[in-house]
C-alpha cells in the first residue's frame, strides 16, 4: 500500500470500528478516529489506542461529535492542516451506532415518535452522504477512495424495539448504492458490510438482545458469533487494489447465519 494513505473511521472507540482500525493499521494505513465517549470511559479506550499506536504508523484521535454539522466542519479543516503533504484519506469507515431502540406499540413502555425516526437516520444513514460530500469538497480523498459501512439483517427482517435502525440501515444501503453510482467519476468505490450478530456494545444495548444472541447461534453452521475481528478482515479486503472492481453491494460476514 501506499505510505501516504491515512483510514478514517467514525465511530472507532469499540466495535467494528476499533477492530477496524487495528486491522488497517496492521496494514500499514495512518489512523483518523473519530469518537464520541464519556471522559469515564477514556482510561479503557486509551489502551485499544495505544493498541493501534504500537504499529507505528501515524494516529490521531478526536473526540468530538461527528455527527454536528459545524464540528465535523472543524474537524475536516484540522485533517487538513494536520495531514502531511501528498496525504490522502483513502479509506472511510463508517462505523456510527447511535439509534434509539423503542417499540412501535406497547401498553407500558414508550414508543417510537417521529424524532426519534429522524435522528436515528440522521446518525446512521444520512451522516454517512455528508461526510463523504464534505470530504469530497475538501479534495482530502485518494484517487481510488473506498468507503465501507455496516448494515446489518434488520435490513430485511422485522426484529422487536429495531424499527427505527431497520429504516437507517435500508437508507444507509440506498446511500451506498448512490454514492458508488455518483461518484465513480472520481474513483470512489462504496459497499456494506452486513455483519451476522456480533458481541459488541452496541448489540447490548438491545433489549432482549442474549435472546438474539442464542437464536443467532443456533442459526448459524459455524456454531459461533460472528467476531469485529471477522468483519475488519472483510473491511481490509475491500480495501485491496483486488477488490477495486466492488461497488455498490451489500456483502455478507456472517459466516452463513442469514442462510437460515
Amino acid at each position: 500500500m501506499d505510505a501516504n494513505h491515512w483510514a478514517l473511521i467514525l465511530g472507532g472507540s469499540s466495535g467494528l470500528g476499533l477492530a477496524t482500525a487495528k486491522k488497517l493499521a496492521s496494514q500499514g494505513y495512518h489512523i483518523i478516529i473519530v469518537h464520541r465517549d464519556r471522559r469515564s470511559n477514556m482510561d479503557e479506550i486509551e489502551t485499544s489506542f495505544n493498541e493501534i499506536r504500537a504499529f507505528g504508523n501515524q494516529f490521531r484521535a478526536l473526540n468530538a461529535d461527528a455527527l454536528n454539522a459545524e464540528k465535523r466542519s472543524v474537524i475536516i479543516s484540522d485533517i487538513e492542516h494536520q495531514l502531511p503533504e501528498g496525504h490522502k484519506i483513502k479509506i472511510l469507515v463508517h462505523s456510527v451506532a447511535k439509534g434509539t431502540l423503542k417499540p412501535m406499540y406497547s401498553e407500558n413502555k414508550p414508543t417510537l415518535t417521529d424524532t426519534d425516526f429522524r435522528i436515528t437516520f440522521d446518525a446512521m444513514a444520512l451522516s454517512l452522504y455528508d461526510w463523504t460530500k464534505a470530504l469530497v469538497e475538501s479534495g482530502l480523498f485518494a484517487s481510488d477512495t473506498r468507503i465501507i459501512s455496516f448494515t446489518s439483517e434488520g435490513n430485511t427482517k422485522a426484529l422487536p424495539n429495531y424499527s427505527a435502525v431497520s429504516v437507517a440501515k435500508v437508507a444507509l444501503e440506498a446511500l451506498t448504492r448512490s454514492i458508488a453510482l455518483e461518484f465513480a467519476p472520481i474513483g470512489i468505490k462504496a459497499n456494506c458490510i452486513q455483519a451476522g450478530i456480533t458481541m459488541t456494545k452496541s448489540l447490548s444495548m438491545i433489549p432482549g438482545y442474549e435472546q438474539i444472541k442464542e437464536n443467532a447461534l443456533k442459526r448459524n453452521p459455524n456454531n459461533r458469533l460472528t467476531t469485529p475481528e471477522d468483519v475488519a478482515n472483510a473491511v481490509y479486503l475491500l480495501t485491496t487494489e483486488e477488490a477495486k472492481w466492488i461497488t455498490g453491494t451489500v456483502i455478507k460476514v456472517d459466516g452463513g447465519e442469514s442462510l437460515i
